[in-house]
């Protein structure tokens, strides 16, 4: 279970993606059972992983750790009964009067008065609930948790509830990566707990250098990524570690549920979903297609594909990740100036023709530099990846490819400095301008062959024919003529079929875009900012 960060985390874990998805899915199929991804046809119990610790059947014994049959345990005299919880949260505890969400952007009060070996509910289906797991034959695995200023409280229960939920014989160790925090001790101080390693950076890396920094001092078979603000729950670890036990080369990511960012609530998920994004490259949720559904139907346990994966969890074989190329090393700190820099990377080695749906998508991206390439390229070389479009035609068929269907335009619908926006608005709600970001997002549109005016899965429509109607979005349906439109290149204006009046500005603050009939006014005049020609 993630906790709901900051929107430029959301936007770089899909960075995360095309080094671990992109690869997986692109290298070749052919060789040994070791070095070939299975076809996932082979039944697996749900990856529930959440962000809280049910204390019951834990596996931490207060008097020593018990291995289950088979592997040993190593000898730890640190004892999580030993650690002074209030004297390591106190020092950061938020006082009266603070901004509770200065520091981690979630209410850090909240999360302070959350025990920190808290119950959480199972919300597993009960299939999974019945399976009894029998550990001693599945790989170790060293737990990463990489962080720079997280909040006491949520670092501390990450750890925890990694002990108390993991078997002691497959949990060989926890790194902390400190990527330069302002305060030493904040990772220093948990050296104290069980199988605690803690590794401090000299100065600011950034998430993927902290995290291959881990990688190569770890000594699992496997490694499984953690955010530094989740909390694992009763079984977790076990259908991780079975997936990569069945073909070495597999990525497994697990269900994420949410806790509530302000009241830290747990939130339990759907679990019919699985990764997606658009051509912005932003990591979305998306439902499962009705096939896969089917396909499910009855079996829970059964594991799902996804093209891609949210990057903050994960589990890969160490000899694998090593042997795809790790991280890109390249790619510089979280956030900020960066995004751009690490997103065009990705771009730019693994999207090949396609990258040109990307840059209509995100116009500011074609004037960020990206840095040297010529070491990845020469990677996905080696490793005989597949292009892209294969990628596209077999793995994520639900991506539409503009060039592909009936879209005539795509990108920006610009006037002047401002750009047609949702407004961050659904169904039955306005549209208006905001000004252009180029990042896509709320300002990506596309027009297709049927007249319609397209964002996601939103039309632009009109509930009548009247001057003044207001434009809002609905969803799209092709025998609506209240959702035709037509673009005059000539005027530069988009015009309602049925009543002929064009889309106006003019009162956007207060209606959003709405009829009116045709002028020469800047207000009715647009333009597509996109690689494809209207």
């Amino acid at each position: 279970m993630k906790l709901l960060r900051r929107r430029k985390t959301i936007l770089v874990i899909l960075v995360f993606i095309w080094l671990g998805g992109m690869i997986y899915f692109l290298a070749p199929l052919t060789g040994s059972r070791d070095d070939t991804r299975s076809n996932g046809d082979q039944e697996d119990t749900h990856i529930n992983f959440q962000q809280n610790t049910d204390n019951r059947d834990t596996y931490y014994d207060k008097n020593e750790f018990v291995g289950l049959r088979g592997k040993p345990v190593e000898t730890d005299s640190r004892r999580i009964e030993g650690f002074d919880v209030e004297s390591y949260l106190s020092v950061t505890r938020v006082r009266q009067g603070e901004d509770a969400y200065a520091s981690n952007a979630y209410n850090q009060e909240a999360s302070d008065k959350a025990p920190f070996n808290r119950d959480v509910p199972d919300v597993r289906a009960s299939q999974c609930q019945e399976r009894l797991w029998i550990s001693d034959d599945l790989p170790t695995t060293s737990i990463i948790i990489c962080f720079h200023n997280e909040g006491r409280a949520a670092l501390l229960r990450t750890v925890i509830s990694s002990l108390n939920r993991s078997p002691p014989n497959l949990l060989k160790e926890i790194i902390l990566v400190d990527d330069f925090s302002d305060n030493a001790e904040d990772g220093k101080l948990l050296e104290k707990l069980p199988k605690v390693r803690v590794l401090r950076n000299n100065q600011r890396e950034g998430l993927m250098r902290s995290r291959v920094r881990g990688a190569d001092e770890a000594k699992g078979e496997v490694l499984t990524f953690l955010d530094s603000h989740c909390e694992c729950n009763k079984n977790w670890l076990e259908p991780l570690l079975e997936r990569i036990k069945e073909n070495r080369n597999m990525i497994v990511s697990p269900i994420i549920d949410v806790i509530n960012m302000d009241t830290f609530e747990y939130l339990g998920s759907s679990s019919d979903l699985r990764g997606g994004f658009g051509w912005n490259l932003n990591f979305k949720w998306d439902f499962l297609p009705p096939n896969v559904l089917a396909e499910r139907s009855g079996q829970p346990m059964a594991p799902i594909k996804t093209p891609v994966i949210a990057g903050g969890l994960f589990s890969i074989d160490k000899k694998w990740f090593e042997r795809i190329g790790k991280y890109d090393m390249d790619m510089d700190i979280w956030g900020g100036e960066n995004l751009g820099l690490n997103t065009r990377r990705a771009v730019e080695v693994w999207m090949d023709d396609y990258k040109k749906f990307y840059y209509a998508a995100v116009p500011y991206a074609k004037n960020t530099p990206f840095g040297d390439i010529q070491s990845r390229l020469a990677l996905r070389k080696k490793l005989k990846c597949k292009p892209f479009k294969w990628y596209v035609q077999n793995v994520y068929p639900e991506l539409r490819v503009p060039e592909d269907d009936d879209t005539t335009a795509f990108g920006e619908v610009k006037q002047g400095k401002d750009c047609m926006d949702t407004l961050g608005h659904t169904s039955g709600g306005t549209v208006g301008l905001f000004e252009c970001h180029g990042a896509g997002g709320n300002q990506l549109w596309n027009f297709v062959k049927n007249k319609m005016l397209k964002h996601d899965s939103f039309c632009l429509e009109t509930a009548n024919e009247k001057e003044g109607t207001p434009a809002l979005l609905r969803e799209c349906d092709e025998q609506n003529s209240n959702q035709h439109w037509e673009y005059d290149k000539g005027s530069n204006r988009i015009r309602h079929v049925g009543s002929g009046k064009c889309l106006d500005s003019k009162d956007q603050k207060e209606k959003g875009l709405v009829l009116n009939s045709c002028s020469d006014s800047f207000t009715q005049s647009w333009a597509f900012e996109d690689g494809k020609a209207l």
